[in-house]
Protein backbone atom coordinates (compact mmCIF):
# COMPACT_ATOMS: atom_id res chain seq x y z
CA UNK A 1 0.00 0.00 0.00
CA UNK A 2 2.69 2.28 1.08
CA UNK A 3 4.61 2.01 -2.46
CA UNK A 4 1.45 2.18 -4.32
CA UNK A 5 0.74 5.92 -2.26
CA UNK A 6 4.54 6.82 -2.95
CA UNK A 7 3.72 6.11 -6.98
CA UNK A 8 0.45 7.42 -6.75
CA UNK A 9 1.28 11.21 -4.90
CA UNK A 10 4.45 11.14 -7.87
CA UNK A 11 2.01 10.81 -10.68
CA UNK A 12 -0.38 13.70 -9.58
CA UNK A 13 3.21 15.87 -9.13
CA UNK A 14 3.91 14.62 -12.83
CA UNK A 15 0.79 14.37 -14.51
CA UNK A 16 0.12 17.70 -13.14
CA UNK A 17 -3.45 16.73 -11.86
CA UNK A 18 -3.47 19.68 -8.84
CA UNK A 19 -1.77 23.56 -9.05
CA UNK A 20 1.57 22.89 -7.07
CA UNK A 21 0.22 25.45 -3.67
CA UNK A 22 -2.59 22.64 -3.50
CA UNK A 23 -0.44 19.76 -3.66
CA UNK A 24 1.88 21.34 -1.34
CA UNK A 25 -0.62 22.12 0.80
CA UNK A 26 -2.32 18.49 0.52
CA UNK A 27 0.23 16.35 -0.18
CA UNK A 28 3.94 17.31 1.48
CA UNK A 29 3.69 16.37 5.04
CA UNK A 30 2.33 13.05 4.13
CA UNK A 31 5.42 12.50 1.87
CA UNK A 32 7.75 13.74 5.04
CA UNK A 33 6.62 11.86 7.14
CA UNK A 34 6.53 8.87 5.41
CA UNK A 35 10.30 8.95 4.49
CA UNK A 36 11.69 6.78 7.41
CA UNK A 37 10.10 3.88 6.80
CA UNK A 38 11.73 0.85 8.49
CA UNK A 39 11.50 -0.81 5.00
CA UNK A 40 14.43 0.58 2.95
CA UNK A 41 11.76 -0.09 -0.87
CA UNK A 42 9.11 2.11 0.70
CA UNK A 43 11.57 4.67 1.97
CA UNK A 44 12.88 5.15 -1.43
CA UNK A 45 9.38 5.41 -2.82
CA UNK A 46 8.86 8.62 -0.90
CA UNK A 47 11.80 9.87 -1.27
CA UNK A 48 11.81 9.70 -4.97
CA UNK A 49 8.52 11.62 -4.65
CA UNK A 50 9.66 14.16 -2.63
CA UNK A 51 12.88 14.86 -4.70
CA UNK A 52 10.78 15.25 -7.87
CA UNK A 53 8.52 17.58 -5.84
CA UNK A 54 11.91 19.74 -4.63
CA UNK A 55 11.80 20.80 -8.41
CA UNK A 56 8.78 22.33 -8.33
CA UNK A 57 8.11 23.91 -4.93
CA UNK A 58 8.55 27.47 -4.56
CA UNK A 59 11.87 28.89 -2.34
CA UNK A 60 9.45 29.66 0.27
CA UNK A 61 8.15 26.31 1.10
CA UNK A 62 11.45 24.79 0.31
CA UNK A 63 13.19 26.82 3.46
CA UNK A 64 10.36 26.77 5.70
CA UNK A 65 9.07 22.69 4.94
CA UNK A 66 12.30 21.11 4.18
CA UNK A 67 15.01 22.92 4.62
CA UNK A 68 14.51 23.99 8.34
CA UNK A 69 13.45 20.64 9.53
CA UNK A 70 16.95 19.35 8.14
CA UNK A 71 19.13 21.08 10.62
CA UNK A 72 17.40 18.38 13.46
CA UNK A 73 17.19 15.23 11.27
CA UNK A 74 20.73 16.01 9.91
CA UNK A 75 21.90 15.52 13.07
CA UNK A 76 24.23 12.34 15.32
CA UNK A 77 21.27 11.51 17.56
CA UNK A 78 19.12 11.08 14.76
CA UNK A 79 19.08 7.03 12.89
CA UNK A 80 21.22 5.97 10.17
CA UNK A 81 18.00 6.23 7.60
CA UNK A 82 17.32 9.78 8.71
CA UNK A 83 21.06 10.95 8.36
CA UNK A 84 21.04 9.43 4.88
CA UNK A 85 17.45 10.93 3.55
CA UNK A 86 19.18 14.40 4.80
CA UNK A 87 22.25 13.66 2.51
CA UNK A 88 19.89 13.23 -0.56
CA UNK A 89 17.75 16.10 0.50
CA UNK A 90 20.41 18.29 0.19
CA UNK A 91 22.00 17.88 -2.50
CA UNK A 92 18.54 18.33 -4.35
CA UNK A 93 18.34 21.41 -2.50
CA UNK A 94 21.57 22.91 -3.69
CA UNK A 95 20.40 23.74 -6.82
CA UNK A 96 17.49 26.03 -5.75
CA UNK A 97 18.69 28.79 -3.43
CA UNK A 98 21.56 31.22 -4.33
CA UNK A 99 25.20 30.51 -3.12
CA UNK A 100 24.83 32.76 -0.05
CA UNK A 101 21.93 30.90 1.28
CA UNK A 102 23.59 27.63 0.44
CA UNK A 103 26.73 29.03 2.68
CA UNK A 104 25.13 30.52 5.30
CA UNK A 105 22.34 27.34 5.46
CA UNK A 106 23.29 24.44 3.76
CA UNK A 107 27.01 23.87 3.55
CA UNK A 108 27.38 23.26 7.65
CA UNK A 109 24.88 20.42 7.58
CA UNK A 110 26.64 19.17 4.38
CA UNK A 111 30.54 19.11 6.22
CA UNK A 112 28.78 17.91 9.36
CA UNK A 113 27.63 14.84 7.03
CA UNK A 114 30.86 14.37 5.69
CA UNK A 115 32.30 14.16 8.85
CA UNK A 116 29.75 11.56 10.21
CA UNK A 117 30.62 8.16 11.95
CA UNK A 118 29.24 6.33 10.06
CA UNK A 119 30.78 5.52 6.38
CA UNK A 120 27.62 5.06 4.46
CA UNK A 121 26.45 8.52 5.59
CA UNK A 122 30.06 9.73 4.78
CA UNK A 123 29.50 7.93 1.14
CA UNK A 124 26.19 9.31 0.17
CA UNK A 125 26.86 13.15 1.48
CA UNK A 126 30.18 12.45 -0.58
CA UNK A 127 28.26 11.65 -3.74
CA UNK A 128 26.31 14.95 -3.42
CA UNK A 129 29.10 17.47 -3.28
CA UNK A 130 28.89 17.25 -6.94
CA UNK A 131 25.33 19.05 -7.59
CA UNK A 132 26.48 20.76 -3.92
CA UNK A 133 29.47 22.50 -5.91
CA UNK A 134 27.11 23.30 -8.88
CA UNK A 135 25.16 25.09 -6.57
CA UNK A 136 27.98 27.46 -5.19
CA UNK A 137 29.58 28.23 -8.09
CA UNK A 138 33.49 27.59 -8.58
CA UNK A 139 35.26 29.76 -5.63
CA UNK A 140 33.24 28.33 -2.42
CA UNK A 141 33.98 25.01 -4.48
CA UNK A 142 37.82 25.67 -3.80
CA UNK A 143 37.37 27.08 -0.32
CA UNK A 144 34.89 24.18 0.70
CA UNK A 145 33.86 21.48 -1.49
CA UNK A 146 37.18 20.09 -2.35
CA UNK A 147 38.78 20.61 1.05
CA UNK A 148 36.32 18.12 1.87
CA UNK A 149 36.87 16.13 -0.75
CA UNK A 150 40.38 15.79 -0.35
CA UNK A 151 39.54 14.75 3.34
CA UNK A 152 37.59 11.37 2.13
CA UNK A 153 39.64 10.54 -0.32
CA UNK A 154 41.69 9.02 2.87
CA UNK A 155 38.91 8.12 4.69
CA UNK A 156 39.12 4.52 6.37
CA UNK A 157 36.08 3.17 4.24
CA UNK A 158 36.76 1.98 0.96
CA UNK A 159 32.99 2.98 -0.43
CA UNK A 160 33.63 6.51 1.00
CA UNK A 161 37.27 6.97 -0.72
CA UNK A 162 35.33 5.43 -3.98
CA UNK A 163 33.12 8.13 -4.04
CA UNK A 164 35.38 10.91 -3.25
CA UNK A 165 37.39 9.63 -6.05
CA UNK A 166 34.32 9.78 -9.17
CA UNK A 167 33.20 12.82 -7.26
CA UNK A 168 36.84 14.61 -7.82
CA UNK A 169 37.02 13.13 -11.87
CA UNK A 170 33.35 14.54 -12.29
CA UNK A 171 34.30 17.88 -10.72
CA UNK A 172 37.67 18.09 -13.14
CA UNK A 173 36.07 20.88 -15.47
CA UNK A 174 35.04 23.50 -12.47
CA UNK A 175 39.11 23.06 -11.08
CA UNK A 176 41.60 25.09 -12.49
CA UNK A 177 45.09 24.19 -13.82
CA UNK A 178 47.03 24.68 -10.17
CA UNK A 179 44.43 22.63 -8.33
CA UNK A 180 44.50 19.75 -10.82
CA UNK A 181 47.94 19.68 -11.31
CA UNK A 182 49.07 20.56 -7.34
CA UNK A 183 46.05 19.07 -5.87
CA UNK A 184 44.05 16.49 -7.60
CA UNK A 185 46.55 14.68 -9.37
CA UNK A 186 48.87 13.52 -6.61
CA UNK A 187 45.37 12.29 -5.31
CA UNK A 188 44.51 10.39 -8.29
CA UNK A 189 48.06 8.60 -8.72
CA UNK A 190 47.87 7.54 -5.40
CA UNK A 191 44.56 5.79 -5.63
CA UNK A 192 45.26 3.89 -8.91
CA UNK A 193 48.25 2.69 -7.49
CA UNK A 194 46.71 1.44 -4.58
CA UNK A 195 43.69 0.18 -6.58
CA UNK A 196 45.24 -3.34 -7.53
CA UNK A 197 45.94 -4.05 -4.05
CA UNK A 198 42.08 -3.10 -3.12
CA UNK A 199 38.67 -4.77 -3.69
CA UNK A 200 37.78 -5.59 -7.56
CA UNK A 201 34.70 -3.09 -7.34
CA UNK A 202 37.41 0.21 -7.01
CA UNK A 203 38.90 -1.03 -10.52
CA UNK A 204 34.97 -1.73 -12.17
CA UNK A 205 34.76 2.04 -11.18
CA UNK A 206 37.97 3.59 -12.05
CA UNK A 207 38.19 1.82 -15.80
CA UNK A 208 34.79 3.27 -16.29
CA UNK A 209 35.76 6.90 -15.21
CA UNK A 210 39.88 6.34 -16.65
CA UNK A 211 38.82 8.12 -20.18
CA UNK A 212 37.27 11.36 -18.35
CA UNK A 213 39.83 11.40 -15.94
CA UNK A 214 42.60 11.04 -18.57
CA UNK A 215 40.76 13.91 -20.47
CA UNK A 216 40.33 16.20 -17.37
CA UNK A 217 44.51 15.81 -16.52
CA UNK A 218 45.52 16.06 -20.43
CA UNK A 219 48.12 19.10 -21.07
CA UNK A 220 49.30 18.99 -17.10
CA UNK A 221 50.54 15.66 -17.31
CA UNK A 222 54.47 15.51 -18.17
CA UNK A 223 55.49 13.05 -20.47
CA UNK A 224 56.50 10.26 -17.78
CA UNK A 225 53.23 10.53 -16.15
CA UNK A 226 51.46 10.13 -19.80
CA UNK A 227 52.77 6.87 -20.16
CA UNK A 228 52.10 5.62 -16.65
CA UNK A 229 48.44 6.40 -17.05
CA UNK A 230 48.63 4.83 -20.91
CA UNK A 231 50.47 1.81 -19.13
CA UNK A 232 47.87 1.35 -16.46
CA UNK A 233 44.65 1.31 -18.79
CA UNK A 234 46.99 -1.58 -21.06
CA UNK A 235 46.84 -3.38 -17.86
CA UNK A 236 43.21 -3.28 -17.09
CA UNK A 237 42.25 -4.00 -20.19
CA UNK A 238 44.25 -7.48 -20.15
CA UNK A 239 43.25 -7.78 -16.42
CA UNK A 240 42.00 -11.48 -15.99
CA UNK A 241 43.25 -12.65 -18.93
CA UNK A 242 46.49 -14.31 -17.81
CA UNK A 243 44.33 -16.54 -15.09
CA UNK A 244 42.12 -18.06 -17.93
CA UNK A 245 44.51 -21.28 -18.30
CA UNK A 246 43.23 -24.27 -17.07
CA UNK A 247 39.78 -23.98 -16.41
CA UNK A 248 37.95 -26.15 -18.66
CA UNK A 249 34.39 -26.85 -16.98
CA UNK A 250 32.20 -23.93 -14.91
CA UNK A 251 31.43 -26.47 -11.98
CA UNK A 252 35.18 -27.39 -11.56
CA UNK A 253 35.41 -23.82 -10.65
CA UNK A 254 35.16 -22.33 -7.07
CA UNK A 255 32.17 -19.67 -6.78
CA UNK A 256 35.13 -16.89 -5.23
CA UNK A 257 37.02 -17.08 -8.69
CA UNK A 258 33.71 -16.84 -10.71
CA UNK A 259 32.53 -13.71 -9.06
CA UNK A 260 36.39 -12.15 -9.11
CA UNK A 261 36.06 -13.41 -13.12
CA UNK A 262 32.93 -11.76 -13.58
CA UNK A 263 34.54 -8.28 -12.06
CA UNK A 264 37.53 -8.45 -14.13
CA UNK A 265 35.31 -8.69 -17.51
CA UNK A 266 33.14 -5.73 -16.27
CA UNK A 267 36.81 -3.89 -16.20
CA UNK A 268 37.67 -4.88 -19.41
CA UNK A 269 34.39 -3.92 -20.85
CA UNK A 270 34.85 -0.05 -19.17
CA UNK A 271 38.58 -0.01 -20.94
CA UNK A 272 36.70 -0.92 -24.08
CA UNK A 273 33.61 1.69 -23.83
CA UNK A 274 37.05 4.10 -23.16
CA UNK A 275 38.93 3.24 -25.99
CA UNK A 276 38.16 6.07 -28.15
CA UNK A 277 38.59 8.54 -25.38
CA UNK A 278 42.82 6.67 -25.14
CA UNK A 279 42.68 7.43 -28.42
CA UNK A 280 42.77 10.92 -28.11
CA UNK A 281 44.73 10.82 -25.16
CA UNK A 282 47.38 9.16 -27.10
CA UNK A 283 46.59 11.12 -30.26
CA UNK A 284 45.23 9.15 -33.42
CA UNK A 285 49.01 9.41 -35.10
CA UNK A 286 50.32 7.55 -32.56
CA UNK A 287 47.81 4.63 -32.44
CA UNK A 288 49.78 1.96 -33.84
CA UNK A 289 52.45 2.30 -31.81
CA UNK A 290 50.83 3.21 -28.66
CA UNK A 291 47.15 1.33 -28.51
CA UNK A 292 47.13 -0.90 -31.83
CA UNK A 293 48.07 -4.06 -29.70
CA UNK A 294 45.21 -3.48 -27.03
CA UNK A 295 42.73 -2.65 -29.49
CA UNK A 296 43.52 -6.42 -31.21
CA UNK A 297 42.94 -7.46 -27.67
CA UNK A 298 40.06 -6.45 -26.78
CA UNK A 299 38.59 -7.40 -30.75
CA UNK A 300 39.78 -11.18 -29.60
CA UNK A 301 38.68 -10.64 -25.99
CA UNK A 302 37.42 -14.08 -24.63
CA UNK A 303 34.60 -12.09 -23.54
CA UNK A 304 30.97 -11.23 -25.23
CA UNK A 305 30.60 -8.19 -23.38
CA UNK A 306 34.11 -6.71 -23.98
CA UNK A 307 33.93 -7.25 -27.77
CA UNK A 308 30.10 -5.86 -27.86
CA UNK A 309 31.32 -2.83 -26.25
CA UNK A 310 34.29 -2.62 -28.73
CA UNK A 311 32.05 -2.83 -31.74
CA UNK A 312 29.63 -0.33 -30.42
CA UNK A 313 32.85 1.61 -30.34
CA UNK A 314 34.22 0.68 -33.77
CA UNK A 315 32.78 3.94 -35.60
CA UNK A 316 34.55 6.07 -33.53
CA UNK A 317 37.64 4.54 -33.02
CA UNK A 318 37.41 4.80 -36.92
CA UNK A 319 36.48 8.34 -36.92
CA UNK A 320 39.00 8.90 -34.88
CA UNK A 321 41.97 7.37 -37.02
CA UNK A 322 40.50 9.09 -40.32
CA UNK A 323 43.11 8.03 -42.69
CA UNK A 324 44.92 5.71 -40.56
CA UNK A 325 41.62 3.70 -40.76
CA UNK A 326 43.03 0.53 -43.24
CA UNK A 327 44.91 -0.42 -39.55
CA UNK A 328 42.14 -1.75 -38.21
CA UNK A 329 40.66 -3.24 -41.33
CA UNK A 330 41.72 -6.52 -39.83
CA UNK A 331 39.83 -5.94 -36.64
CA UNK A 332 36.49 -5.23 -38.72
CA UNK A 333 36.66 -8.06 -40.15
CA UNK A 334 36.96 -10.33 -36.86
CA UNK A 335 33.98 -8.36 -35.41
CA UNK A 336 31.77 -9.50 -38.22
CA UNK A 337 32.75 -13.18 -37.83
CA UNK A 338 32.41 -12.98 -34.45
CA UNK A 339 30.34 -16.25 -32.74
CA UNK A 340 28.65 -13.73 -30.96
CA UNK A 341 25.09 -12.28 -32.76
CA UNK A 342 25.08 -9.43 -30.31
CA UNK A 343 28.67 -8.31 -31.27
CA UNK A 344 27.41 -8.54 -34.92
CA UNK A 345 24.05 -6.07 -33.68
CA UNK A 346 26.33 -3.92 -32.26
CA UNK A 347 29.09 -3.66 -35.08
CA UNK A 348 25.80 -3.58 -37.94
CA UNK A 349 24.57 -0.55 -36.50
CA UNK A 350 27.08 1.74 -37.90
CA UNK A 351 28.46 -0.69 -40.90
CA UNK A 352 27.76 1.40 -43.61
CA UNK A 353 29.69 4.60 -42.03
CA UNK A 354 32.64 2.49 -41.17
CA UNK A 355 32.58 1.08 -45.04
CA UNK A 356 32.60 4.56 -46.37
CA UNK A 357 35.22 5.54 -44.24
CA UNK A 358 37.60 2.47 -44.83
CA UNK A 359 36.47 2.76 -48.50
CA UNK A 360 37.37 6.36 -48.53
CA UNK A 361 40.48 6.41 -46.63
CA UNK A 362 43.78 4.08 -45.89
CA UNK A 363 47.09 3.80 -47.56
CA UNK A 364 46.25 4.05 -50.86
CA UNK A 365 44.16 7.11 -52.47
CA UNK A 366 43.35 4.97 -55.53
CA UNK A 367 39.69 4.03 -55.28
CA UNK A 368 38.79 2.17 -58.82
CA UNK A 369 38.61 -0.68 -56.83
CA UNK A 370 37.03 0.46 -53.88
CA UNK A 371 37.89 -2.11 -50.97
CA UNK A 372 40.31 -4.23 -52.99
CA UNK A 373 42.45 -4.13 -50.35
CA UNK A 374 40.32 -6.23 -48.48
CA UNK A 375 39.49 -9.35 -50.16
CA UNK A 376 37.59 -11.18 -46.88
CA UNK A 377 35.28 -8.36 -47.11
CA UNK A 378 32.54 -9.93 -49.33
CA UNK A 379 33.11 -13.46 -47.61
CA UNK A 380 32.84 -12.10 -43.92
CA UNK A 381 29.52 -10.46 -44.81
CA UNK A 382 27.83 -13.11 -46.70
CA UNK A 383 28.91 -15.76 -43.59
CA UNK A 384 27.12 -12.87 -41.21
CA UNK A 385 24.25 -12.66 -43.02
CA UNK A 386 23.99 -16.72 -43.17
CA UNK A 387 24.36 -16.83 -39.33
CA UNK A 388 21.65 -14.35 -38.72
CA UNK A 389 19.31 -16.06 -40.77
CA UNK A 390 20.02 -19.49 -38.88
CA UNK A 391 19.48 -17.81 -35.64
CA UNK A 392 15.94 -17.19 -34.13
CA UNK A 393 17.42 -13.52 -34.18
CA UNK A 394 14.82 -11.99 -36.80
CA UNK A 395 15.68 -8.39 -35.83
CA UNK A 396 19.49 -8.43 -36.45
CA UNK A 397 18.95 -10.25 -39.58
CA UNK A 398 16.63 -7.73 -40.32
CA UNK A 399 19.17 -4.80 -39.57
CA UNK A 400 21.87 -6.81 -41.35
CA UNK A 401 19.91 -6.60 -44.95
CA UNK A 402 19.24 -3.10 -44.23
CA UNK A 403 22.85 -1.95 -43.80
CA UNK A 404 23.46 -4.12 -46.93
CA UNK A 405 21.63 -1.40 -49.62
CA UNK A 406 25.42 0.43 -48.80
CA UNK A 407 26.90 -2.02 -50.77
CA UNK A 408 26.46 -0.59 -54.04
CA UNK A 409 28.69 2.53 -52.74
CA UNK A 410 31.52 0.33 -51.40
CA UNK A 411 32.04 -2.86 -53.63
CA UNK A 412 31.35 -3.45 -58.04
CA UNK A 413 27.91 -3.99 -58.81
CA UNK A 414 29.38 -7.53 -60.16
CA UNK A 415 30.56 -8.71 -57.10
CA UNK A 416 26.87 -7.76 -55.57
CA UNK A 417 24.95 -9.34 -58.62
CA UNK A 418 27.12 -12.48 -57.75
CA UNK A 419 27.34 -12.40 -54.40
CA UNK A 420 24.47 -10.58 -52.57
CA UNK A 421 21.77 -9.99 -54.61
CA UNK A 422 20.71 -13.75 -55.64
CA UNK A 423 20.82 -14.17 -52.30
CA UNK A 424 18.35 -11.25 -51.39
CA UNK A 425 16.21 -13.21 -54.03
CA UNK A 426 16.35 -16.72 -52.30
CA UNK A 427 15.25 -14.33 -48.74
CA UNK A 428 11.94 -13.34 -50.15
CA UNK A 429 11.15 -16.25 -51.55
CA UNK A 430 11.56 -18.83 -48.75
CA UNK A 431 12.03 -16.51 -45.04
CA UNK A 432 9.46 -16.56 -43.24
CA UNK A 433 9.46 -13.26 -41.53
CA UNK A 434 7.99 -10.46 -42.85
CA UNK A 435 10.17 -7.71 -41.70
CA UNK A 436 13.25 -9.56 -42.92
CA UNK A 437 11.63 -10.18 -46.59
CA UNK A 438 10.52 -6.54 -46.81
CA UNK A 439 14.33 -5.68 -45.81
CA UNK A 440 15.66 -8.26 -48.50
CA UNK A 441 13.36 -6.46 -50.92
CA UNK A 442 13.76 -3.45 -50.37
CA UNK A 443 17.83 -3.92 -50.17
CA UNK A 444 17.49 -5.71 -53.95
CA UNK A 445 16.08 -2.33 -55.28
CA UNK A 446 18.60 -0.59 -54.77
CA UNK A 447 21.09 -3.16 -55.63
CA UNK A 448 18.43 -3.19 -59.21
CA UNK A 449 18.91 0.82 -58.89
CA UNK A 450 22.51 1.17 -58.81
CA UNK A 451 23.49 -1.70 -61.25
CA UNK A 452 24.15 -0.13 -64.81
CA UNK A 453 24.77 -3.61 -66.49
CA UNK A 454 21.15 -4.12 -68.76
CA UNK A 455 21.32 -7.77 -69.36
CA UNK A 456 22.05 -8.09 -64.58
CA UNK A 457 18.84 -5.28 -64.81
CA UNK A 458 16.33 -7.16 -67.13
CA UNK A 459 16.96 -10.97 -65.68
CA UNK A 460 16.02 -9.33 -62.08
CA UNK A 461 13.34 -7.26 -63.49
CA UNK A 462 11.77 -11.04 -65.28
CA UNK A 463 12.49 -12.71 -62.15
CA UNK A 464 10.54 -10.52 -59.76
CA UNK A 465 7.91 -10.50 -62.42
CA UNK A 466 7.68 -14.26 -63.21
CA UNK A 467 9.02 -15.63 -59.27
CA UNK A 468 6.92 -13.00 -57.60
CA UNK A 469 3.91 -11.23 -58.98
CA UNK A 470 3.34 -14.11 -61.48
CA UNK A 471 4.08 -17.03 -58.54
CA UNK A 472 2.19 -19.71 -57.36
CA UNK A 473 2.56 -18.89 -53.32
CA UNK A 474 0.33 -15.89 -52.63
CA UNK A 475 2.70 -15.03 -50.44
CA UNK A 476 5.11 -14.01 -53.06
CA UNK A 477 2.74 -11.87 -54.56
CA UNK A 478 2.51 -10.40 -51.60
CA UNK A 479 6.06 -9.86 -51.57
CA UNK A 480 5.83 -8.78 -55.38
CA UNK A 481 3.68 -5.89 -54.23
CA UNK A 482 6.12 -4.55 -51.39
CA UNK A 483 8.53 -4.56 -53.97
CA UNK A 484 6.59 -2.05 -56.73
CA UNK A 485 6.12 0.11 -53.54
CA UNK A 486 10.07 0.16 -52.50
CA UNK A 487 10.69 0.32 -56.46
CA UNK A 488 8.22 3.46 -56.72
CA UNK A 489 9.90 4.97 -54.09
CA UNK A 490 13.63 4.44 -55.23
CA UNK A 491 13.09 4.70 -58.68
CA UNK A 492 11.89 7.17 -61.84
CA UNK A 493 8.07 7.10 -62.00
CA UNK A 494 8.46 6.63 -65.78
CA UNK A 495 10.83 2.80 -64.99
CA UNK A 496 8.10 1.64 -63.05
CA UNK A 497 5.50 2.02 -65.57
CA UNK A 498 7.73 0.88 -68.06
CA UNK A 499 8.24 -2.34 -66.26
CA UNK A 500 6.05 -2.71 -62.98
CA UNK A 501 2.37 -1.14 -63.66
CA UNK A 502 0.94 -3.75 -65.81
CA UNK A 503 2.36 -6.87 -63.92
CA UNK A 504 1.37 -4.85 -60.49
CA UNK A 505 -2.66 -3.95 -61.66
CA UNK A 506 -2.52 -7.35 -63.35
CA UNK A 507 -3.23 -8.51 -59.36
CA UNK A 508 -6.88 -7.05 -59.48
CA UNK A 509 -7.67 -10.30 -60.94
CA UNK A 510 -5.58 -12.73 -58.38
CA UNK A 511 -7.54 -14.86 -57.10
CA UNK A 512 -6.83 -14.60 -52.71
CA UNK A 513 -8.46 -11.25 -51.58
CA UNK A 514 -5.90 -10.40 -49.16
CA UNK A 515 -3.36 -10.04 -52.79
CA UNK A 516 -6.60 -7.31 -54.10
CA UNK A 517 -6.29 -6.22 -50.67
CA UNK A 518 -2.86 -5.11 -50.19
CA UNK A 519 -2.82 -3.66 -54.43
CA UNK A 520 -6.13 -1.56 -53.43
CA UNK A 521 -4.05 0.10 -50.71
CA UNK A 522 -1.20 0.57 -53.23
CA UNK A 523 -3.35 2.25 -55.78
CA UNK A 524 -2.98 5.38 -55.22
CA UNK A 525 1.33 5.42 -55.34
CA UNK A 526 0.67 3.24 -58.70
CA UNK A 527 -1.29 6.51 -59.89
CA UNK A 528 0.96 8.76 -58.75
CA UNK A 529 3.49 7.43 -61.06
CA UNK A 530 1.55 8.48 -64.49
CA UNK A 531 2.19 11.11 -66.56
CA UNK A 532 -0.83 12.42 -68.55
CA UNK A 533 -1.10 12.84 -71.37
CA UNK A 534 1.68 10.62 -72.10
CA UNK A 535 0.30 7.68 -70.05
CA UNK A 536 -2.72 8.08 -71.16
CA UNK A 537 -3.02 4.30 -72.09
CA UNK A 538 -2.11 2.92 -68.85
CA UNK A 539 -4.48 6.00 -67.09
CA UNK A 540 -7.19 3.45 -68.98
CA UNK A 541 -6.03 -0.01 -68.07
CA UNK A 542 -6.34 1.16 -64.20
CA UNK A 543 -9.63 2.88 -64.66
CA UNK A 544 -10.76 -0.40 -66.27
CA UNK A 545 -9.64 -2.83 -63.43
CA UNK A 546 -10.93 -0.19 -60.71
CA UNK A 547 -14.29 -0.04 -62.22
CA UNK A 548 -13.96 -3.99 -62.60
CA UNK A 549 -13.04 -4.20 -58.61
CA UNK A 550 -15.90 -1.82 -57.84
CA UNK A 551 -18.86 -3.52 -59.96
CA UNK A 552 -17.39 -7.72 -59.23
CA UNK A 553 -15.32 -8.05 -56.56
CA UNK A 554 -17.48 -9.98 -53.88
CA UNK A 555 -15.21 -9.93 -50.92
CA UNK A 556 -16.21 -7.06 -48.82
CA UNK A 557 -13.40 -5.99 -46.83
CA UNK A 558 -11.80 -5.72 -50.55
CA UNK A 559 -14.72 -3.72 -51.88
CA UNK A 560 -15.07 -1.05 -48.77
CA UNK A 561 -11.12 -0.05 -49.45
CA UNK A 562 -11.50 -0.01 -53.07
CA UNK A 563 -14.50 2.68 -52.82
CA UNK A 564 -12.38 4.43 -50.78
CA UNK A 565 -9.28 4.88 -52.70
CA UNK A 566 -11.77 5.10 -55.99
CA UNK A 567 -13.31 8.89 -54.68
CA UNK A 568 -9.96 10.56 -55.95
CA UNK A 569 -9.63 8.61 -58.61
CA UNK A 570 -13.09 9.90 -60.31
CA UNK A 571 -11.74 13.25 -59.88
CA UNK A 572 -8.53 12.15 -61.62
CA UNK A 573 -10.20 10.68 -64.61
CA UNK A 574 -12.89 13.19 -65.28
CA UNK A 575 -9.55 15.26 -65.31
CA UNK A 576 -7.32 13.40 -67.26
CA UNK A 577 -9.92 12.74 -69.84
CA UNK A 578 -10.47 17.39 -70.05
CA UNK A 579 -6.61 16.69 -70.59
CA UNK A 580 -6.80 14.43 -73.32
CA UNK A 581 -9.29 16.02 -75.22
CA UNK A 582 -7.72 19.31 -75.00
CA UNK A 583 -4.43 17.94 -76.85
CA UNK A 584 -6.78 16.35 -79.39
CA UNK A 585 -8.31 19.94 -80.50
CA UNK A 586 -5.51 21.86 -80.76
CA UNK A 587 -4.07 18.92 -83.25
Amino acid sequence: MQLTAAVAFLTILQEESVSVHTYAHSFLQVILLHLEQRDTGVSNAWLETLLAVIEVLPKETLRHEILNPLVSKAQLSQTVQSRLVSCKILGKLANKFDAHTIKREILPLVKSLCQDVEYEVRSCMCRQLENIAQGIGTELTKSVVLPELIELSRDEGSSVRLAAFETLVNLLDIFDTDDRSQTILPLVKSFCEKSFKADESILISLSFHLGKLCHGLYGILTQDQHLRFLEFYKKLCTLGLQQENGHNLENQIPPQVLEQEKKYTSVRKNCAYNFPAMIVFVDPKNFHMELYSTFFCLCHDPEVPVRYTIAICFYEVSKLLNSGIYLIQKELITLLQDESLEVLDALVEHLPEILELMSAGGESSVQENKLSSLPDLIPALTAAEQRAAASLKWRTHEKLLQKYACLPQIISSDQIYYRFLQRMFTIMMTNNVLPVQKAASRTLCVFLRYNRKQEQRHEVIQKLIEQLGQGKSYWNRLRFLDTCEFIIEIFSKSFFCKYFFLPAIELTHDPVANVRMKLCYLLPKVKSTLKIPADKHLLQQLEMCVRKLLCQEKDKDVLAIVKRVSVPFATVFVSCIHIVLSVVLLL
